[in-house]
């Protein structure tokens, strides 16, 4: 069985230049590797006092038991505010808690059974468009899952002119925006200009006039009577339960801008690698085929599953979990604290960055057997609960867990099942990825795999 691949690892001491210069480029191989079993780590300069907690304890204290001392890092707000404005992805205190009022009812009880139709067409579209050879799987995944966002939230199939124009600016967009700016090391003043790449303002700036776009256009479907019962229409009509308000055009242009980011490009994060772990384990990809014949009769057919055909693919559900433990697409949170704070006797004072690093603890030795080895059967394992519940934090954890986590694993694990029923994936000798984070955990060149059509052997055929 082939080791998941890492990322190079910095030496413990480099000089500040060095460090800076390494970590515009890329997150991960800025950090050495005595991190995997660290209980915590500081850095401390002139401009910045940053922690990374690394024990459990910690991780509970910061997301969960105190989230209110520990609010979002205002520094990381500063590389994504042109794109995702004040949405619920980077404010804190009352009027994060406003928006979580009107963005949740979104996502529970039955409405997720009512994308789940949309889910699938989305899957059977992704299957049409592979063909046989080698594949940039990343990108595939990026069009499969940007498709999801349009179809659940706009009732808009990615071919659609506007969706397609928002896909392609935002792939430009993350080509230009830079990793680290001035203002997330250095406080500046509000009124001082951020001197981002031409390129990034002006794809971001595209990007929320096509959203604009977009809202209007729903907001008058939603006046005439004839919106149609998706997500976004669920948004646009909430009223807070407080103030009885709903969004502002500009607030839902916000969210919908944050629903693109967190609703597809971590889960084409989180797909292309799972493709390239069974890529590389094939007789484990193997049984994943046989149980995702489940498919075959809605695909022979034409009609979409029922929503309760989810629960027959545990394996492919647990294979989905342990490619978020080996490459969380988002690798770190970061906060900041409100007030002077000892964690293992050093001393925070207002403002310090508090990282909590999904990636180190997905991956941390003093809590998971085998870290860095590609075993999905652990989530069969009793033992795997206590490790799970102190460290898988793939959707964060406390207040601030990601609203859509049950969309995102129901998508997957359909997306995943529909895949396997038809094509076959091999990994390419010389061409193995090496993880980077940028705005998610991709591969520095891509991840390249080669597709083939799948047979269906009389023993894979599905017992119905």
């Amino acid at each position: 069985m082939t080791r998941p691949p890492m990322p190079a690892h910095r030496p413990d001491r480099v000089p500040l230049w060095r460090h800076l210069a390494m970590f515009r480029r890329d997150i991960l191989s800025t950090q050495p590797a005595r991190l995997y079993r660290a209980k915590m780590a500081e850095v401390k300069l002139p401009f910045l006092h940053s922690v990374m907690v690394n024990t459990p304890d910690l991780v509970r204290l910061v997301l969960q038991e105190r989230p209110r001392d520990f609010p979002k890092s205002e520094r990381v707000r500063e590389g994504l505010r042109l794109l995702l404005g004040n949405s619920v992805f980077v404010t804190n205190g009352p009027v994060w808690e406003r928006q979580r009022r009107m963005i949740d009812p979104a996502f529970e009880g039955g409405r997720l059974r009512e994308t789940f139709p949309a889910m699938w067409d989305a899957a059977q579209a992704s299957a049409a468009r592979l063909q046989g050879g080698e594949t940039e799987i990343e990108e595939a995944m990026s069009h499969a899952a940007a498709d999801v966002i349009f179809r659940t939230l706009f009732s808009l199939p990615i071919e659609d002119a506007t969706a397609a124009e928002v896909y392609q600016t935002f792939r430009a967009h993350q080509r230009s925006a830079p990793i680290l700016n001035l203002a997330a090391l250095i406080p500046l003043p509000r009124w001082l200009p951020r001197f981002f790449p031409r390129a990034t303002r002006e794809t971001a700036a595209h990007i929320r006039e096509l959203i604009t776009q977009m809202v209007a256009r729903r907001a008058r479907e939603i006046a005439d009577g004839t919106a149609p019962d998706d997500l976004a229409t669920k948004i646009m009509t909430t009223r807070d339960p407080v103030t009885g308000e709903r969004f502002t055009r500009e607030e839902m242009v916000d969210q919908v801008a944050i629903f693109f980011l967190a609703g597809h490009e971590t889960s084409a994060s989180a797909l292309a690698w799972t493709l390239y772990l069974l890529a590389t384990h094939p007789d484990w990809q193997a049984r994943l085929a046989q149980e995702a014949q489940a498919l075959r009769p809605c695909i022979e057919s034409g009609s979409a599953p029922d929503f309760g055909l989810l629960k027959r693919f545990p394996l492919i559900r647990d294979t989905f979990r342990e490619s978020l433990r080996l490459y969380p697409p988002v690798p770190m949170l970061v906060r900041e604290t409100l007030q002077p704070e000892e964690f293992r006797g050093r001393n925070l004072g207002r403002g310090a960055q508090v990282v909590v690093s999904l990636w180190h603890m997905g991956r941390h030795e003093a809590v998971w057997d085998a870290p860095h080895e590609f075993r999905p059967e652990r989530w069969q394992e009793a033992a795997t609960k206590a490790c799970a519940r102190d460290a898988f934090l793939p959707f964060s954890s406390g207040p601030r867990v990601c609203t859509g986590a049950g969309f995102a694993m129901a998508e997957a694990v359909l997306i995943l099942a529909r895949l396997l029923c038809d094509w076959e994936f091999t990994a390419i000798e010389g061409r193995e990825p090496v993880p980077m984070a940028h705005m998610t955990v991709r591969a520095r060149d891509g991840i390249w795999l080669r597709l083939s059509a799948r047979t269906v052997s009389p023993q894979e055929s599905p017992d119905i």
